[in-house]
């Protein structure tokens, strides 16, 4: 039987991102912060989407930002994945360690344990063999794992953060 990672525990932001804003995207998902990205959309449609979703429309478009429907948002300053997340992170306080990996980096959905044994098929041989936990995602299917692949993860993380200004707060 499966169960939502941390259902009681959601970031309450919610973010819906620009296609200009792909690799942001996966990040602010990495951290487990919903984000909505779509790679092509109208504005209108983009627009429509934050409103009745109630999210907060990340942008590197001055002129999306002038609309008078749009009142939640955050205008991205810099082109670099990197500096777009760190400033993200720090405008909106974002608690970037205690809900990573929570979330499906493909369509964003709430990731939820799944039994060892469950994922024998569609997993490589060597990675059942060295790995007890599994996530899956119930909307896309895609099964996660604790590889190299999320060392690296948390490596970049760190370098992507360390020069936020939050991050050397005393008492943390």
């Amino acid at each position: 039987m499966s169960r939502e990672m941390w259902p009681e525990q959601r970031p309450e932001c919610r973010f819906l991102v620009d296609c200009m804003l792909g690799k942001l995207a996966k990040w602010l998902r990495i951290l487990g912060y919903d984000t909505t990205y779509y790679s092509l959309i109208a504005d209108h449609e983009l627009i429509r989407i934050a409103w009745n979703e109630k999210r907060i429309l990340l942008t590197r478009d001055v002129r999306l930002t002038q609309r008078r429907e749009v009142t939640r948002y955050l205008l991205i300053k810099s082109d670099d994945y990197r500096e777009q997340l760190r400033q993200v992170v720090w405008h909106y306080r974002l608690d970037a360690s205690s809900y990573l990996f929570t979330r499906c980096l493909q369509c964003n959905s709430p990731l939820q344990d799944i039994e060892k044994a469950r994922v024998r098929p569609w997993v490589p041989p060597y990675v059942f063999q060295t790995q007890e936990l599994f996530r899956i995602c119930p909307s896309c299917q895609q099964i996660y794992w604790a590889g190299t692949h999320k060392t690296k993860m948390l490596h970049r993380l760190a370098k992507i953060l360390a020069s936020h200004p939050l991050s050397s707060k005393e008492g943390e």
